[in-house]
């Protein structure tokens, strides 16, 4: 099995070494080159694993170090020699939060976080800090994507999943965020400053909060355009955005209006930030560590680490190393990618 300790008795040295050459894969490099068909050079190779302890530095090195498409080659390979289930197999090696990490990676971003947002809903309670994080960072494009993986792994609408566990205004901008239209840059500067000054007049100038004209304008206007409302809205309004919706609402729904504000502002910085405040107390918040790690690794992780060392005056690798121990540290900072 990929899952266990590499040995064959006819041959010397590391069968996982000669695999990786099979593959023309350094096992220490960070690059993601594509696997082509070099996998199937040496099609028995998996035939000599057998489980004599789960060596879980390797399963690390392999899974961490590839992007999603080799990571589909290499269990679309497993699976056709090994006849067995790569996911099933690694669920069976691994436990905790490594375990949560790697199987995270075995999914597309996509696919992570529609199994995320169907976490966060199904069962008793609600994962309220899931939905916010996921349905007001994600992009137009994203969400579209989300929505029609969802359905295809749970038979069932995203937006009527979200309806039936959540209520009131916080329900409203969640739906109106999932049914955004394609994703567009148009800047309406017609509309500039008459969004603006409709989002003080139905907030800070108003007694009470006239959230559905927030809602609407938060969830149809693009992200170009919403940042140059905000900084328009700052000629109408004491306060800013974000000082406004302190002010205006409270719970779930100011959450979710700081999160979209924040991540129209700058979506890399708010990321750092999370991460920052998961790992500010003794231990970390493993799961909110994994599940930005794991969605964002190939998307802008990057930039990530820039704004993380830019605010916090630290790298996000020295930060993890210090609040994170054992193999699910390893695989952290593998994907981290290295110091700054």
């Amino acid at each position: 099995m990929l899952l266990c300790k590499w040995e064959l008795s006819e041959v010397g040295g590391n069968l996982l070494q000669l695999a990786l050459n099979a593959l023309q894969i350094s096992s220490r490099t960070t690059q993601r080159a594509p696997l082509s068909e070099t996998v199937e050079r040496e099609p028995n190779l998996l035939h000599y694993l057998f489980p004599a302890g789960v060596d879980e530095q390797t399963i690390i090195d392999i899974l961490t170090r590839r992007s999603c498409d080799q990571r589909r080659e290499i269990t679309f390979e497993y699976e056709r020699i090994a006849k067995k289930d790569l996911t099933t197999a690694l669920k069976g090696a691994l436990s905790g939060s490594l375990e949560a990490l790697i199987l995270g990676l075995m999914r597309s971003t996509a696919q992570f976080d529609a199994a995320e947002l169907n976490a966060s809903i199904k069962g008793l309670g609600t994962d309220e800090e899931t939905l916010i994080e996921i349905l007001c960072s994600r992009s137009n494009k994203e969400l579209v994507e989300i929505k029609k993986v969802y359905k295809d792994m749970f038979k069932k609408e995203l937006e009527k999943d979200v309806a039936g566990d959540t209520s009131g205004d916080f329900a409203k901008l969640l739906l109106a965020l999932t049914k955004r239209d394609e994703p567009s840059n148009v800047i309406d500067y017609q509309k500039i400053d008459e969004d603006a000054r409709s989002l003080y007049e139905a907030g800070v100038r108003r007694k009470g909060t006239d959230v559905a004209t927030w809602i609407t304008i938060f969830s149809q206007r693009s992200v170009p355009h919403l940042q140059r409302v905000f900084e328009r809205y700052k000629s109408y309004s004491p306060y800013d955005m974000k000082e406004s919706i302190r002010k205006e609402v409270k719970g779930d729904l100011e959450k979710s209006f700081l999160t979209l504000v924040e991540c129209f502002e700058n979506k890399q910085l708010y990321f750092a930030n999370r991460l920052s405040e998961a790992m500010k107390s003794k231990g970390a918040k493993e799961k909110v560590l994994t599940r930005i790690i794991v969605s964002r690794c190939e998307v802008d992780l990057m930039k990530i680490r820039t704004e993380f060392k830019r605010q916090h005056k630290r790298s996000l690798y020295q930060t993890i190393a210090e609040h994170t121990k054992g193999d699910y540290q390893k695989a952290l900072l593998s994907l981290c990618g290295g110091d700054d």
